[in-house]
C-alpha cells in the first residue's frame, strides 16, 4: 500500500472547526454543506490514489520498475480554506468554493527519479475520465527560492448515491530529493519562532542546495538508465 493517508479530515473535525468560526458562518445548513463537499473531495482524492497505485503496480509488472516511491494525502483544514477565500475577496461560505478553490483535497506523489515525474503525469492524464484544469512546472522553471515540483489540478467524476460530481484535486509530483528540500524549506519559512537572520541565511543556502540536488538526481538517473 503506497498511499499514506496523512491528515484526512473527518466529519467531527469539520464540525469542530466550523464551530470555532463566528456565528453567522456556523449555522447547521452551512456545516452540512461543508461536510458534504469535503466528503466529495475526499472521494476524489481516493479515486486518484487508486489510479496512481494501479499505475505503479502496472509499471512494476511490465517494466520491472516502480516510478512512485510513495504518496501523501492532504485535506485542507476549514480555517485555511476560509482564509484563502477571504484573501481572494470571496464570501467565506462553501458556495464560494467550487470554481475558485481547487486544492481542498490534494496528493503529493514522490517519485524515484526525475523522468518518473513526467511518466506519472503522462499516464495519469491519458486516462479518459481525468481532465487537466491547471499545470505549473516548477521543475523546468524553478521558483526563485529553488523550489521544484510539478503541480497539476485535475478532476475526476465521483459517483454518489444520487449523482455524479466532477471534482478537482491538486496533485504535486516531485522526486525524493525535491521533497526533502521542500520539507526543510517549508519548515524554515513557516516556523514562526525562527530568527529572521537565520531565515535569510539558510534561504540563500537552500537555494544553492536545490541546484546541487537537481544535479545529483540527474546523474543518478543516468546511472539508472545505463543499468
Amino acid at each position: 500500500m503506497i498511499l499514506e493517508r496523512e491528515n484526512l479530515i473527518n466529519v467531527n473535525d469539520i464540525k469542530r472547526q466550523m464551530s470555532q468560526l463566528t456565528d453567522d458562518r456556523r449555522d447547521g445548513e452551512e456545516i452540512s454543506k461543508f461536510v458534504s463537499y469535503y466528503q466529495l473531495c475526499r472521494a476524489a482524492v481516493g479515486e486518484f490514489g487508486t489510479k496512481l497505485e494501479n499505475l505503479d503496480s502496472d509499471y512494476q509488472v511490465r517494466h520491472n520498475h516502480n516510478p512512485i516511491h510513495h504518496i501523501e494525502v492532504r485535506m485542507k483544514d476549514v480555517g485555511s480554506l476560509i482564509g484563502k477565500l477571504e484573501r481572494k475577496g470571496l464570501e467565506p461560505t462553501i458556495d464560494s468554493v467550487p470554481g475558485n478553490i481547487f486544492d481542498v483535497g490534494g496528493l503529493r506523489v514522490i517519485t524515484n527519479y526525475l523522468d518518473d515525474v513526467y511518466t506519472v503525469e503522462k499516464n495519469l492524464l491519458a486516462q479518459t475520465d481525468v481532465k487537466l484544469i491547471k499545470r505549473k512546472d516548477y521543475i523546468k522553471n524553478p521558483k526563485p527560492s529553488g523550489y521544484r515540483s510539478l503541480h497539476l489540478v485535475v478532476s475526476v467524476p465521483v459517483f454518489q448515491s444520487d449523482s455524479v460530481q466532477v471534482t478537482p484535486v491538486e496533485i504535486q509530483i516531485r522526486t525524493v530529493g525535491m521533497d526533502m528540500w521542500g520539507s526543510l524549506e517549508h519548515k524554515l519559512r513557516y516556523k514562526t519562532d525562527v530568527d529572521e537572520d537565520k531565515v535569510a541565511k539558510y534561504s540563500a543556502e537552500l537555494q544553492g542546495y536545490s541546484d546541487e540536488i537537481n544535479h545529483i538526481e540527474t546523474n543518478m538517473q543516468k546511472i539508472f538508465h545505463d543499468l
